[in-house]
């Protein structure tokens, strides 16, 4: 009984010592982890700053900026965390195998953010739009400001930022406004029955002949379109810079009105003529 003990502070010792050392190294690990991710992840923040300097200054189209930025940043940080798992002392080997299942199961829930990232990449390769374009998709109007990895952002008239997925850019329908250089104006302006339409027209030529920004080619289209039920309506088909085109719908809706009023030609609303008829008995 008293051997037994006897025995005990020694084997309380070896413990002790053997934690102690276990401590220190893993402590050591552990530390030499952290420092290694800190400074990892300063680097890979310098580099992507190099990177954009140097696509800034080799004139690297703004949306493939963005997009790089965003995929070289994810890449290097997993890169940089595998790096620091080596170091704390994980199996790479194990880890790796573990890493492509998780990976399965992951690629198998996120669908959806994977099919962004496809769609990050298809409207790099295809160009359906660019940074600085003004668009309409997905229900939504505005101005691309960056095309990332998994979204786009658009910048709304109203001065709203609106997040869009690039998967469902890539796939459906969108209008691009700024594509070509030019597009046309429509108009249709309403006179009443009874009113020359040739006045009418000589009135609407004078004012395109007058806005410089109206394109002589193509020739503008002025035709009497339709007799509408409360109105003789007249179709005006113009063609300006893309930039001029809000500029140029507006101000020819306020200078029809003007000279129509100063002309004598009335611009007619919807109504209803009723007559009432005596009934005898």
């Amino acid at each position: 009984m008293n051997d037994k003990l006897e025995k005990i502070p020694g084997e309380i010792s070896l413990i002790t010592d053997y934690l102690a050392q276990m401590i220190v190294s893993y402590g050591l690990k552990l530390m030499g982890a952290i420092i290694a991710l800190i400074i990892g992840f300063w680097i890979v923040g310098r580099i992507k700053s190099a990177l954009v300097k140097l696509m800034i200054k080799r004139d690297v189209e703004p949306s493939l900026r963005t997009f790089l930025k965003s995929f070289l940043s994810i890449a290097l940080k997993i890169l940089v965390i595998i790096t620091v798992l080596g170091m704390v002392g994980v199996q790479m080997t194990s880890f790796i195998a573990m890493l492509g299942a998780a990976g399965l199961a992951v690629g198998l829930a996120l669908q959806g953010t994977l099919q962004n990232v496809a769609g990050g990449v298809i409207i790099l390769l295809f160009k359906p739009f660019k940074v600085g374009d003004f668009i309409e998709a997905q229900g939504y109007m505005g101005k691309v400001n960056e095309i990332q990895i998994f979204n786009t952002l658009l910048t709304t008239i109203d001065n709203k930022v609106v997040i869009i997925p690039n998967g469902g850019l890539a796939t459906g329908s969108l209008t691009n406004f700024s594509m070509m250089s030019t597009r046309r104006v429509d108009w249709t302006f309403g006179i009443a029955y009874g009113d020359k339409y040739e006045k009418a027209e000589s009135v609407i030529q004078k004012l395109i002949d007058a806005e410089e920004r109206i394109l002589k080619e193509p020739e503008p289209f002025i035709a009497l379109s339709k007799l509408n039920n409360s109105s003789v309506d007249i179709v005006v088909r113009c063609w300006v810079e893309s930039i001029d085109y809000w500029p140029v719908f507006f101000n020819m809706n306020k200078n029809i009105y003007n000279a129509f009023s100063a002309d004598g030609i009335s611009i007619p609303f919807p109504q209803m003529d009723v007559h009432l008829y005596e009934s005898k008995k």
